[in-house]
Formats: C-alpha cells, sequence, structure tokens
C-alpha cells in the first residue's frame, strides 16, 4: 500500500492544522448557533494539513473510474463527454447565485433559460410543452404516468388501471408504473428482439391506460412497427409513453411525437451531456402532446403579452407538484449550454455518429463474441458472452478483465433477455482509435480466455482493490470510517 492509499484518518496527528475558519465578517451574534445546538464534544474530525488533505483526495480521485479518465461504453446509460463549457455556464454568480424564493422580477433570465430549453426539447422531440421538473429520469417515468392516469381520471374512464409493458423494457418502466398504483402486463418481444404486434393485440381492451416503450428499444434496435403501435393502443383509448432513455441515436433526426408518442421523458445525464452517477444531481424533463398540456405538473413558467415571465402554481387540471421548487436548474443549465453549442446543424450529426461507432464495434468483435440478434443496431448492442465459452469464462471474467486494460466495462447481465448480456454503447464523443483501442483489447480478451481463462477468472489484477463481493458491498456498505484495532 502506498503512504496516501491510507484513509485520511490514518494520516492524523494531534495539533495538525490545516485551514482556519475565517473571521465572522458580519461582526454580529447573528450567524451563530444558538447554545442548545452546540455539540457539547468536538466532532471527531482527522487533523492533517492542508498538503495531505490535497493530496488525500486526489489519490482518491484517481483511484476512481470516470468519462474524464477513460472509455466508457456503458450499455443503456450513455456515459457521454460533458463539455466543460457547460460547468463554466452554469457556474457564473448570476446563475449559481440566485434563490429559489426570489420574485420572479429578479430572476427573469433564469426563467427564460427555463423557457426556451422547453421549447428547444419540444423541437427535438415533436412534443408540444414540457416541464423540467422532475428531479431525474425514473421520476420523469413516474410524472409522465401521473399525467396519463389524471388524463383518465379527468374523463371519468377510471377502468383504466392497466399499462402495457414490453419485456425488453428498462427495470424503472414497471417499478415506476407500480409506484403509480398500475397494474403491470407484459408485451412479448419476437425472435428479432422487437414488439411482438400479434402478442400485443390481444391484450387491447378498455382498462388500458397506456403502452411504455423504449424506441430503439433497449437492444438498440429501432422498434419498425411503432406506427402500427400506435394506431392500435390510440385506437383503444390508451396512450404511448416513450421511455427517452435511448434517444441518443435519434436527436435531430427522428422525434418521438412524430411517431405517434403522447408522453415521454428525457434523461438530461444521458442525451445531453450532464453529468452522470454518483447519486445526483439529475433531470428528467417530461413532454407532452398538445391535449396533455393541462396535465402537466405545477409550478409552471407563463409567459404574459408583454413578454414578462413569472410561475404559475395553479393546480387546475394538473397531476400536481412533483418536485420542490422547479428541478434541478444546475443540470438544465447545462443541457440547454450543450444545445445551443450544437446549434440546429450539429445537434443532427449526434445521432449518425452514435448509429456508427456502435456498428463499428459490433461488427469487429461478431467474430470472437456471440451476436445473438443479427441487425443493423443503433446507439447500442448486445452481445451474449464470449462465441467459445467452453473455458468457463463468464461476461463478469471479461468486464473485470477489461479494467486491467484501462477500459470502464459495459453494462453485463443486462437486458435479462440473454444469459450472458453484454451492452456495448461508445456514444458519439469517442474518437476512432478509441474504438480501435477497445476492439483490440476485445479481441486480446477473447484470445486470452482460449488460452489462460484463470488470468481472467481472477482479474482485476491491476487495480487499487481486487474483485470484490459486489453483494455484500451493495447489502452491507461501510460508510464511516472505524479503526480496524479498536473493533
Amino acid at each position: 500500500m502506498k503512504y496516501y492509499d491510507k484513509l485520511i484518518f490514518d494520516l492524523s496527528k494531534e495539533g495538525r492544522q490545516g485551514y482556519s475558519l475565517p473571521a465572522n465578517k458580519w461582526q454580529t451574534s447573528l450567524s451563530e448557533l444558538p447554545a442548545g445546538l452546540l455539540r457539547e464534544q468536538d466532532p471527531e474530525l482527522p487533523q492533517v494539513s492542508e498538503l495531505d488533505v490535497v493530496r488525500h483526495y486526489t489519490n482518491l480521485s484517481q483511484m476512481n473510474f470516470g468519462v474524464d479518465s477513460g472509455f466508457y461504453p456503458l450499455g443503456s446509460c450513455t456515459m457521454k463527454y460533458n463539455p466543460k463549457i457547460n460547468e463554466e455556464i452554469a457556474s457564473m454568480p448570476a446563475f449559481a447565485g440566485v434563490h429559489p424564493l426570489q420574485p420572479s422580477y429578479t430572476v427573469q433570465g433564469v426563467l427564460r433559460v427555463y423557457k426556451e430549453l422547453a421549447k428547444a426539447l419540444s423541437a427535438i422531440t415533436g412534443m408540444a410543452e414540457f416541464t423540467l421538473n422532475p428531479f431525474a429520469g425514473a421520476h420523469g417515468e413516474l410524472t409522465g404516468l401521473m399525467i396519463i392516469r389524471q388524463y383518465h381520471i379527468s374523463r371519468g374512464d377510471l377502468k383504466r388501471t392497466r399499462i402495457i409493458v414490453p419485456d425488453s423494457a428498462h427495470g424503472t418502466n414497471p417499478a415506476s408504473a407500480a409506484v403509480c398504483g398500475l397494474e403491470i402486463v407484459q408485451v412479448k418481444s419476437k425472435a428479432n428482439g422487437l414488439v411482438d404486434v400479434e402478442d400485443l393485440k390481444p391484450l387491447l381492451d378498455d382498462t388500458i391506460a397506456g403502452i411504455m416503450m423504449t424506441n430503439p428499444n433497449t437492444l438498440g434496435l429501432f422498434e419498425k412497427d411503432i406506427k402500427e403501435i400506435a394506431a392500435l393502443v390510440h385506437e383503444c383509448g390508451g396512450l404511448l409513453y416513450y421511455d427517452g432513455a435511448n434517444m441518443n441515436p435519434l436527436m435531430g433526426v427522428v422525434r418521438p411525437g412524430d411517431m405517434g408518442f403522447d408522453v415521454l421523458h428525457l434523461n438530461l445525464h444521458k442525451t445531453f451531456s450532464t453529468p452522470h452517477g454518483g447519486g445526483g444531481p439529475g433531470a428528467g424533463p417530461v413532454g407532452v402532446a398538445e391535449h396533455l398540456i393541462p396535465y402537466l405538473p405545477v409550478p409552471r413558467v407563463v409567459e404574459d403579452e408583454e413578454g414578462t415571465l413569472y410561475v404559475e402554481d395553479e393546480d387546475g387540471q394538473s397531476c400536481g407538484r412533483i418536485s420542490g421548487f422547479m428541478g434541478n436548474f444546475g443540470v438544465l443549465l447545462r443541457a440547454y449550454t450543450y444545445i445551443l453549442m450544437l446549434g440546429k446543424q450539429n445537434v443532427r450529426m449526434v445521432g449518425p455518429l452514435a448509429v456508427l461507432g456502435a456498428n463499428y464495434i459490433k461488427e469487429s468483435l461478431r467474430d470472437c463474441y456471440n451476436l445473438p440478434i443479427d441487425s443493423v443496431c443503433k446507439h447500442e448492442f448486445v452481445f451474449d458472452g464470449l462465441l467459445d465459452q467452453s473455458t468457463g469464462v463468464t461476461t463478469l471474467d471479461i468486464a473485470k478483465r477489461l479494467l486491467d486494460y484501462g477500459f470502464h466495462a459495459p453494462t453485463i447481465y443486462f437486458p435479462l433477455l440473454f444469459h450472458q448480456s453484454i451492452m456495448i454503447e461508445p456514444t458519439e464523443t469517442e474518437s476512432k482509435e478509441t474504438l480501435d483501442g477497445f476492439i483490440e483489447i476485445m479481441r486480446h480478451i477473447a484470445a486470452e480466455a482460449a488460452s489462460d481463462p484463470d488470468s481472467l477468472k481472477t482479474a482485476p489484477h491491476t487495480t487499487p482493490v481486487r474483485r470484490l463481493d459486489e453483494t455484500t458491498a451493495a447489502r452491507q456498505p461501510v460508510l464511516r470510517y472505524r479503526d480496524m484495532n479498536q473493533i
């Protein structure tokens, strides 16, 4: 173990100090805590120098893997590069320093960004209006389903309590539907990975509130029968919900609204380059067709005849309030910056480049890895483990071995349609050289699996920690420092 691999508590020396709090610039006791809130004992904090702190956290950051440190082909999650201009704009004092309770006339610029971003997202998706209030993709799903329920309830159509979800759907789809009080009805996929329209037809009756779909779907395949599916669902009185997690390959090329979708959510951290992971913050804006605008959540940004923007909080037919204030503005601002930076012309380049990269990797590895569905993919695709699985090397072993070569693993064991799923998404931001490097290593790993399978089964070998018991780590995480000598 290197010296700075130690926890910062292990570096602590009594009396050492790295920072002094500034004097109270207000020259008043108003900023002091009441006596009843003061600690009786000092907190157990490490006593270290500033240099030790800087080295400690710099070293920790280098132990982690992120999109800024290496290729991150995580399928379905679109771990794309976050342009630094996004951070520059979001950190501007005029944006970062505002307070959500300020009067509307003092934050006209902020409200203008909100309004213009909603307008841009509507143009890109073919929706009539957006709410930017939801805090994450799954939160957007729940909001969209609440809008669908409110639409049916407002019309007195109370029997519509069932939602159709394909067997290839993201796991959040049935979870969000269950939270919304809807019963999940599964529709099967055909051998080609697309929704089986013939299996769908018998499911459609006057109890169906709608169908949740991702297009392209979780296998990275475009649902070619989407217009027929939309017609069938609308004919039975249901609505179409679009899970926007896979919007990346369609941006500027095809619009969900034109396919017949009534409601959609977007993952700004997937399609619009805002930070992804680490528990948040996130954003999952929801767009709706014209007839569903009254059911959008409150508060809303409204513009009067003179061009002044203000916040409206009247419920009316709204599905209600789904978040405090109006979403994570810093994340929304990053997405707005990204859209303006690309412009209308370059927005149209994102999808084709994402599709090109995915197909390039797929075709370059199909002689080493099992391709269960042989078709042109969109932004992502799925292998079902190695072509030669005789040595017992699993998808998990491949994923762990990739870390030794400086690449993050793709998504593994999802979708659940295949036993050894390896879901790869390169995104449009990676260079051909990076893709070639990944292809080379994936081919090398396939060769290792045949000649030296133990090197994969015991991987990783070069990371700060070796292979972990991930189940125990998830169920019994150690979240605070404990001196092992005192346990």
